[in-house]
Order: C-alpha cells, then sequence, then structure tokens
C-alpha cells in the first residue's frame, strides 16, 4: 500500500457584508463553507482566493488581509489553506463555478453559522470571531 502522502495547497476567501458573510454549498456534501479551492500553477495565494471567490460566486473581491493558514492531514492528503479576508469591488451574486461543485450562494448570519452543516467545521469559532469583531 502507498502511503505517499498528496500535497494540497488552496486559498479561501471571507467576504463579509452587512454582519453576513459569503457561504457556498457543495453539491457532493450538500454542507456550507467560504469560497475556496486549490492554488493553480502560477497563482499567488492571494491570486487563487479572488479567483475562486470569483468563480465560485460572481463577485470580484480585493484582499484585505491575510487571516491565517491552516495546516491538517486530511487521509492521505498534506493540506495547506490559505485565509484571507476580502472586500468586493465589482460584481453579482452568479454561478460561475467551472467544476459546477457550487449548488447554493447564500449569506449567513451568525445564528445560520450555528445551524448549518459545515464542510470544514474546525473553522466555525474563527468565522464567527469575524461577528465579533464586526460589532
Amino acid at each position: 500500500m502507498n502511503n505517499e502522502k498528496i500535497i494540497w495547497t488552496g486559498a479561501a476567501g471571507i467576504v463579509m457584508v452587512q454582519n453576513k458573510i459569503l457561504m457556498v454549498r457543495e453539491k457532493a456534501t450538500k454542507n456550507w463553507s467560504v469560497p475556496s479551492g486549490e492554488i493553480e500553477k502560477g497563482e499567488t495565494p492571494e491570486q487563487a482566493c479572488a479567483r475562486e471567490v470569483w468563480e465560485e460566486t460572481g463577485f470580484k473581491v480585493k484582499i484585505a488581509n491575510s487571516i491565517r493558514i491552516k495546516r491538517e492531514i486530511v487521509e492521505n492528503y498534506d493540506v495547506t489553506t490559505y485565509y484571507f479576508k476580502c472586500e468586493i469591488t465589482d460584481g453579482e451574486l452568479s454561478y460561475a463555478d467551472p467544476d459546477e461543485e457550487i449548488e447554493e450562494i447564500s449569506w449567513k448570519t451568525y445564528e445560520d453559522l450555528l445551524a448549518i452543516q459545515h464542510d470544514y467545521p474546525e473553522d466555525l469559532e474563527m468565522l464567527l470571531s469575524f461577528f465579533e469583531e464586526s460589532n
């Protein structure tokens, strides 16, 4: 059996407007997460974040700041995800997802985040902290 780890590096965008966070629901899992995806060859984490937010939600964003870097082992994957706080510069809510993995796009309140199923439950505390900062 091959125990070699597959390295996966991605970026995720946290977009908050009027005390709501932009979330997407995956077709495969039916769970919610912030827009995210793999960093493509030649991209910086910031470029990948902006591209993923646009592809998955229709919003053009600029990176406001780096939030954190999450590292974890998931089965045989060595995963690193860069999280960025983003600000909308243009666009409108639309499904431009080339991978066709997104089923729904929605703005979620603090209470919504407590009630929904998350693709990455370990991110919930971090997401809730944005509401505390904005109050």
